[in-house]
C-alpha cells in the first residue's frame, strides 16, 4: 500500500510528465500537406511546377518522407472533381492545402477551413477567394496576379505586331471565374485600339476544332488564349491549329514555347518555388492574417521568330528590343 506522501510525490511527477509527453508527441507529427491539381499527373507543365515547389521546400530542410508528407490529387483537368478531391485531403488530416488556379482555390475555399497555399491565381481580389493583398482574410494566402490587365496588354502586343490586325479570337473556359473580368477588361482595351474581339468558350480540348472552324467564318486575324489550367495543359494542340491557319497568337508562356508567335504572362514556377515559403510559416505556427497575399509584378515577354516566318511576319525592332527571350 502506498503512503499518502509517496502517492502525491507520483502524482506530481505524472502531472509533470503529461505535458511533456504531449509535446513531445505533437513534435513527432510528421506535417502533412496536401497537393490539389486541377491539371493531370503526366502534365509536363504541371509536373514542372511540382518540382518548383518541392525544391522550394526542399532549400527549407523539408525533405518528403523523412520530415514531411505530401498527399497529391488531381483532377485531370475536371473541375467539378475538386470539392471531392479536397474533401479527401482534408480527410487525411493534412495541415495545410497547397493549390492553383482560381477554380482548385475556390473548392479548396469552400470545402476546408485548413489553411490555404495557392501558388498562384489570377486577381484572387477579383473573383473573391480574397479581401485585399495585405489582409486577405479567411484561410487563403499565396500569390496571385492581375489576370485581367494582362490580358488587356497582350491586346495592344499582338496590334503592334500585327498593325493589320482587326479581328482577335479569344479562346477562354467559362468554368474558370476569373475569366470574365478579363474579357471585360480586353472589351475595354479592343474598343480603344479598334480591334473586336471574338470570344469562344471551351470547356474541353475537343471543343478547339469549333472554335478555330467558328473563327474561320468571321475572319479572325489573331488570336489570344487567357491563362486556365485546361487551357494551358493542352497549350500544344492550340498551336497545331494556330499553325495550321497561319494565324499569328498571343498568350501564357507555353504557347510561344510551343511555337506560337508571342507569350506575355508570368513565369509561373517563380511562384510555386515561392509557395514553399508559406507552407513553411503555416507550420510554424504563423497566423494567416500576418501572412499577406503576393502580387507577381515581373511579366516575361517572348518572342518566336520561327512562327513569325510562319506568318510572314518581320516583328518591329522596338518589340525585339523589349522581349525578355527570343526564340530562334
Amino acid at each position: 500500500m502506498i503512503n499518502r506522501r509517496a502517492f502525491i510525490t507520483l502524482l506530481g511527477g505524472a502531472a509533470a510528465a503529461w505535458p511533456l509527453a504531449a509535446s513531445a508527441q505533437q513534435r513527432s507529427k510528421m506535417p502533412r500537406i496536401g497537393y490539389l491539381d486541377p491539371l493531370s499527373r503526366s502534365s509536363r507543365m504541371a509536373a514542372g511546377w511540382m518540382e518548383a515547389f518541392r525544391s522550394g521546400l526542399h532549400d527549407l530542410a523539408y525533405v518528403e518522407g523523412k520530415n514531411i508528407t505530401i498527399e497529391y490529387r488531381w483532377s485531370e483537368g475536371k473541375y467539378d472533381r475538386l470539392a471531392a478531391l479536397t474533401a479527401e485531403l482534408v480527410h487525411l488530416g493534412i495541415d495545410v492545402l497547397v493549390t492553383y488556379g482560381t477554380p482548385a482555390t475556390r473548392a479548396a475555399k469552400q470545402g476546408t477551413t485548413v489553411p490555404i497555399v495557392m501558388a498562384i491565381s489570377g486577381d484572387a481580389i477579383a473573383t473573391g477567394l480574397i479581401i485585399s493583398l495585405n489582409r486577405p482574410g479567411g484561410n487563403i494566402t499565396g500569390s496571385t496576379f492581375f489576370n485581367p490587365e494582362l490580358c488587356a496588354k497582350r491586346l495592344e502586343l499582338i496590334k503592334e505586331a500585327v498593325p493589320l490586325t482587326i479581328r482577335v479570337g479569344v479562346l477562354l473556359n467559362p468554368d474558370n471565374p476569373i475569366h470574365l473580368p478579363c474579357l471585360q477588361e480586353m472589351e475595354r482595351t479592343a474598343n480603344s485600339i479598334n480591334l473586336a474581339l471574338e470570344p469562344f468558350q471551351v470547356r474541353s480540348p475537343t471543343e478547339f476544332e469549333s472554335a478555330f472552324l467558328a473563327w474561320d467564318t468571321k475572319h479572325v486575324n489573331a488570336v489570344t488564349v487567357i491563362e486556365d489550367a485546361m487551357l494551358i495543359a493542352n497549350s500544344k494542340a492550340i498551336v497545331e491549329l494556330v499553325t495550321k491557319r497561319r494565324l499569328p497568337s498571343i498568350g501564357f508562356k507555353e504557347i510561344a514555347e510551343g511555337g506560337g508567335l508571342m507569350a506575355y504572362g508570368v513565369d509561373f514556377a517563380k511562384p510555386f518555388y515561392r509557395a514553399a515559403y508559406f507552407v513553411d510559416k503555416i507550420l510554424n505556427g504563423a497566423n494567416l492574417n500576418d501572412l499577406p497575399v503576393e502580387q507577381a509584378t515581373k511579366f516575361d515577354l517572348v518572342l518566336n521568330l520561327q512562327a513569325a516566318k510562319m506568318v510572314g511576319l518581320d516583328l518591329p525592332p522596338t518589340l525585339l528590343a523589349r522581349a525578355d527571350e527570343v526564340i530562334e
